[in-house]
């Protein structure tokens, strides 16, 4: 087929066409699915949230795929409360009734817990003549969901009517996901920095950060004071004052943003504006409800989940430290911006609304 000369040559030169074969079919394909990608457009349509002014960049991406499906919405178990007769009988100090939740009349009581069953996943829960230690926890837990949506109606009803109950942390389980426990020190020999870093923890998101900034953050040290969330100075080589966070400070701080990152789903500028991170005029409103809603973990730590400490069995305690599993952003979230996709929990539990007072029923007459 080809002169005789040619095939000599080839003889001669054996090449591998393989490479640049391969490397031709490569760029070829390359060039074919960005001409398909052009022509009938992405085949995973995404869809962005601005969350600052026109062209900054600031906004969260996300694929529709992601955002039409919520499997645990649909797990929600919820009926309407049954409006009280003036006069009916309350619960009171009827056995196992938690002191919280005297005030509610019997069909109520009743209707609540049962759905208290459903969304924790524990079918004897509150049963009377029940002692064991899940009556204890349901006692706290109860009243911790009613301080939240009593006291804390700015962080859980930032945008509109929204709240707590049970299921949000539950989803159907008796121990909810996302819970934390304590990991440091990672090396009780090393003096100093306690090598937290550089490890595969969970804690760390698989990061080489450290792991220990939840507990730095979320918990109060010997002296009731909480470590302040901070960077390192903005200026390159200027000398640390006494007092000034240094770069451990530094990258805690950033393993704590990777983390509400990861528990909400979104990106630096749905709080931050990051071209400039040091200006806080500049920040989004969703950074004031961050704000508060480390506040309201800490102090959810401190009243309601570590005083438990001592009242769980072994297997309920951390593997290392044998310490209470705590909450904190992911419990609740999940990946989501709001717990639930901003499902209204709360409506039809009014009994689970108020800490002090009677439960409103009035939308229901």
């Amino acid at each position: 087929m080809f002169p005789k000369w040619f095939d000599n040559w080839n003889k001669d030169n054996p090449t591998n066409i393989f490479g640049p074969a391969i490397a031709v079919g490569v760029a070829g394909s390359a060039v074919f699915v960005a001409a398909m990608i052009v022509g009938f457009g992405q085949p995973f349509p995404t869809e962005s949230q601005q969350t600052g002014p026109r062209g900054t960049g600031m906004h969260v991406q996300e694929f529709v795929s992601d955002l039409a499906v919520y499997p645990d919405v649909e797990g929600f178990f919820t009926s309407e409360p049954i409006v009280p007769a003036d006069g009916a009988a309350l619960m009171g100090d009827a056995e196992g009734v938690p002191p919280s939740l005297a005030n509610l009349t019997p069909e109520n009581y009743e209707r609540l817990v049962t759905a208290m069953r459903d969304w924790t996943g524990i079918p004897d829960l509150l049963e009377p003549g029940n002692d064991s230690y899940q009556t204890t926890v349901a006692y706290s837990m109860i009243e911790m969901t009613q301080n939240i949506n009593q006291n804390w109606a700015a962080h859980v009803q930032a945008n509109a009517e929204v709240g707590v109950t049970c299921y949000t942390c539950h989803r159907g389980q008796p121990v909810p996901n996302n819970v934390w426990f304590q990991v440091s020190p990672v090396n009780s020999n090393v003096a100093g920095w306690s090598a937290n870093q550089n490890r595969v923890t969970m804690v760390s998101n698989f990061t080489s950060l450290p792991s220990d900034y939840l507990e730095t953050y979320l918990l109060a040290d010997a002296d009731g004071n909480y470590a302040a969330i901070n960077v390192h100075d903005l200026e390159s080589r200027v000398a640390n004052q006494p007092g000034d966070p240094l770069i451990q400070q530094t990258e805690r701080t950033y393993a704590f943003m990777n983390y509400f990152s990861n528990s909400l789903g979104v990106n630096c500028t749905f709080c931050h504006n990051t071209r400039a991170f040091y200006d806080p005029s500049q920040v989004t409103p969703q950074w004031a409800t961050a704000g508060l809603g480390i506040i309201m973990v800490q102090e959810t730590l401190a009243e309601y989940i570590l005083p438990l400490q001592d009242v769980l069995p072994a297997e309920r305690l951390g593997p290392v430290y044998a310490d209470v599993p705590k909450l904190a952003c992911r419990t609740c979230h999940q990946g989501e911006q709001q717990p639930l996709n901003g499902l209204n929990v709360i409506r039809n539990w009014p009994e689970l609304a108020v800490l002090d007072g009677e439960p409103d029923y009035s939308a229901f007459e």
